[in-house]
């Protein structure tokens, strides 16, 4: 059975009186999921609805809408490579294919020790500085495949 610890559902209904209305704080409420579980999974959305009172619907919407959103299960760091058009022509594309390569893992997978998933998304809001990638909550700008396997190894992998 899902639940958030009562850290989370404290947060939760903060959230819930905090805004006008509390279809706002669903993303909140999601990324506070997501960082106790480190995924949304689909047993959450009842959760949710039932704790804030909300339609499922309402929070399958914006759950299915947002790649912020981890949907299934991912890897202690979670590295998405920017592929969208100003990175994947600097490079970004080669970068996912390289560091997929060395970590030993598909788009999407989690490694063997579950360590690292490394993740192709859309844009991540750094066309002048491409290619990039985000690990967790980190941005990392200007990369080569060299650089970004040091910035990897630097947070643990």
């Amino acid at each position: 059975m899902f639940s958030l610890s009562p850290e989370g559902v404290e947060f939760v209904k903060k959230e819930c009186s905090r805004y006008e209305t509390k279809h706002s704080a669903i993303i909140p409420s999601l990324y506070r999921v997501q960082k106790e579980k480190g995924w949304v999974p689909p047993e959450a959305v009842p959760y949710l609805s039932e704790l804030t009172g909300l339609p499922e619907s309402h929070i399958n919407e914006v759950l299915s809408f947002y790649t912020m959103f981890n949907k299934k299960p991912v890897g202690k760091l979670h590295v998405q490579v920017c592929a969208n058009i100003s990175c994947a022509m600097n490079g970004g594309r080669e970068l996912a294919e390289h560091l997929c390569k060395h970590f030993g893992v598909k788009d999407g997978e989690i490694s063997k020790d579950g360590k690292i998933t490394v993740s192709k998304v859309e844009c991540l809001g750094s066309c002048g500085t491409a290619p990039m990638m985000q690990v967790n909550d980190q941005f990392i700008e200007n990369l080569t495949p060299e650089l970004a396997l040091r910035k990897l190894k630097e947070m643990g992998v």
